[in-house]
């Protein structure tokens, strides 16, 4: 075997073997017993990263997101969720949970990490949409210049970039992605993007119409009691 065949099988079995840890991390948690529909605290499982969440905390109305910020419809999908957020801002939280598609996302895994490790310095959903509105220029990147790449955002939106480094590789961070995969599977998400409003699985023909997903809000908003924003 010559030196540039060895490399390549070096890169080759990396990648399957960092797979293989990603999958089996995720199959081996027993989350039988975790109500999906709750937002989840820190705790061991997770790797003390609790869920994160945007909007009104506490609400009776929630709306969770399964995505991987590799996959192209998330991404399509993504400034129109944004901007229902804001609307919502004072009547529904918003939960957004990681679902990387390695086998066909290569990259999806570590932009999650990436933002997970800018929220242990509080700017989770700084980065969550860096990371949506620049995807087309991480896509295809290979990993040494995906992570400089990564990095760069990292210094945009004034993140420690010793301690995001460190952070990114952390076992925690991957235990909370793998965490949040199985209440995917759990959930039984299929694909990405897959929203649940208050634990219904909502058809992409709702949440890919501003009309119906609003219809859809309001009505649960109704359910509970809970006034709609003045401007709907």
């Amino acid at each position: 075997m010559n030196k540039t065949s060895w490399i390549i099988f070096t890169v080759f079995t990396a990648g399957i073997l960092a797979l293989l840890v990603f999958t089996s991390g995720s199959s081996r948690l027993d989350v039988s017993k975790v109500d999906t529909n709750a937002i989840q605290v820190a705790n061991v499982q997770n790797g003390k990263i609790a869920d994160h969440v945007s909007g009104k905390i506490g609400s009776k109305v929630t709306l969770v997101e399964y995505g991987d910020f590799q996959c192209p419809p998330c991404a399509s999908i993504y400034p129109k969720i944004k901007a229902i957020s804001e609307q919502y801002k004072d009547q529904i939280q918003v939960v957004f949970r990681n679902f990387p598609i390695a086998t066909s996302h290569p990259n999806a895994k570590a932009a999650a990490a990436t933002a997970e490790a800018a929220g242990l310095q509080g700017k989770y959903w700084e980065m969550h949409d860096k990371i949506y509105e620049q995807q087309s220029s991480w896509s295809e990147l290979p990993g040494n210049e995906r992570n400089v790449f990564f990095e760069g955002l990292a210094k945009e939106i004034g993140l420690d970039i010793t301690k995001f480094n460190n952070d990114v590789a952390k076992v925690s961070i991957t235990d909370k992605i793998n965490y949040d995969y199985a209440l995917g599977k759990k959930a039984g998400v299929q694909g990405t993007p897959s929203f649940y409003l208050n634990g219904v699985q909502l058809e992409s023909t709702t949440f890919g119409d501003d009309a119906k997903l609003k219809a859809a809000i309001n009505s649960e908003l109704k359910k509970a009691n809970i006034a709609l924003p003045a401007i709907n």
